[in-house]
Parts: structure tokens; C-alpha cells; sequence
């Protein structure tokens, strides 16, 4: 009943009100990357979501678009602005994706939506993570996040799927929270962002 009617409810409501009272954070965040990182305010991919429908991912840009003199993009820990490193590591870079909840692309909780070219290289196992739309934040997120391997990752979204409930998203949002306040698992290891996922070897 919670996964089929009330998900998608509660998802717009409490977007559309989070994002009314984060307005002024919001706007400062997206006034200091402005000033600060001379570009683009907001990162836009786009990404697969539920039954890998591909809809446009909308984020704070934290990195510069950087390169070296063949033309192609640095190193993402060369191109992490001091400001950047701090809205990534408060998850601020995270709030612009409530459109995207507002709009239904994404929920509160669900598997976090990764890249296209990812779609490919998923098992029949792994596929599962698309049956559900995508979230801000997932069982995988509250289990380390980035640091724990790409494996582990889709296990737990799987699980997720298969055990979705009102009070597991509670507790996710929840753990969550406390996650973004301790700033854990942002990075892998000795990395500014997850390795990118080669398939199942």
C-alpha cells in the first residue's frame, strides 16, 4: 500500500515544503559557487530512473570544468573548488535534486541513480534497482556510501527494493542525516569521488 500509493505522496509534499523553507540556503549556496567558482552554478546529467527512464539529474556544480592542454578534463581532486569540497561534504550539493522529487523523477529514498553507460554492465540481479525511482538518499548511502565497493552497493539496493516500507524509509532518512552531520563515506578510498563501476569481473 506505502510503496504503490502513499510514496509518491509523501515524496511531493515534503519536497515541495523542504524546498520552500531551504529557499534561503539555496540561494546562498548557488550566489558563493557564482563568486566563487566564475562558471556554472548547477551540474545537469542525465541519468536512468525508475524502469531506466532517462531524465536530467539536477545538482550544485562543485568542480570547474578544468583541462589540460589536449583537451580533456583534469582530475576531479584538481578540479574540487575549496567551496565545492565544503557543499559536497555538507551534502548542500544535494538540495537542487527536490525539483527533481517535485517533478517525480526521484524519491526521498531509493537507489541512488547512477550513470547511463552503467546500464549495460548491470546483471540480471542488479537490474532490480530500476524497478523502483531513484533517491536522494539509499540503504547503500547509510551503509557507506562511497566507500564500500560497487558490489556491496547494488546488494543493498536490491535488498532495498525487495523490503521497501514506510518505517525502512523513516530509518533511512534518519541514519541519513546523521551520516551528512558526521560526513562519512563521501569519497572511496584516497579518491574526491567513487571509481567509476567496470562491470561485474
Amino acid at each position: 500500500m506505502y510503496r504503490k500509493y502513499f510514496k509518491a505522496l509523501f515524496d511531493f509534499c515534503f519536497a515541495l515544503a523542504a524546498f520552500v523553507i531551504l529557499m534561503p540556503v539555496f540561494l546562498l549556496v548557488a550566489l558563493l559557487l557564482s563568486l566563487f567558482q566564475r562558471g556554472q552554478v548547477f551540474f545537469t546529467q542525465y541519468r536512468p530512473g525508475k524502469g531506466e527512464k532517462i531524465f536530467k539529474l539536477i545538482k550544485f556544480k562543485t568542480m570547474r570544468d578544468d583541462y589540460d592542454k589536449n583537451g580533456h578534463l583534469l582530475p576531479d581532486e584538481n578540479r574540487l573548488t575549496t567551496i565545492g569540497a565544503l557543499v559536497r561534504k555538507t551534502s548542500l550539493d544535494e538540495i537542487p535534486q527536490l525539483i527533481n522529487i517535485i517533478k517525480g523523477d526521484m524519491s526521498f529514498v531509493g537507489p541512488r541513480p547512477l550513470l547511463i553507460e552503467y546500464l549495460p554492465l548491470y546483471s540480471k540481479e542488479q537490474r532490480k534497482r530500476h524497478e523502483v525511482k531513484p533517491g536522494l538518499s539509499g540503504w547503500a548511502q547509510v551503509n557507506g556510501r562511497n566507500a564500500i565497493s560497487w558490489q556491496k552497493k547494488f546488494e543493498y539496493d536490491v535488498w532495498y527494493v525487495e523490503n521497501i516500507s514506510f518505517f525502512l524509509d523513516i530509518k533511512i532518512l534518519f541514519l541519513t542525516i546523521l551520516r551528512v552531520v558526521k560526513a562519512k563515506g563521501i569519497s572511496g578510498e584516497g579518491m574526491v569521488t567513487m571509481e567509476k563501476f567496470k562491470g561485474n569481473e
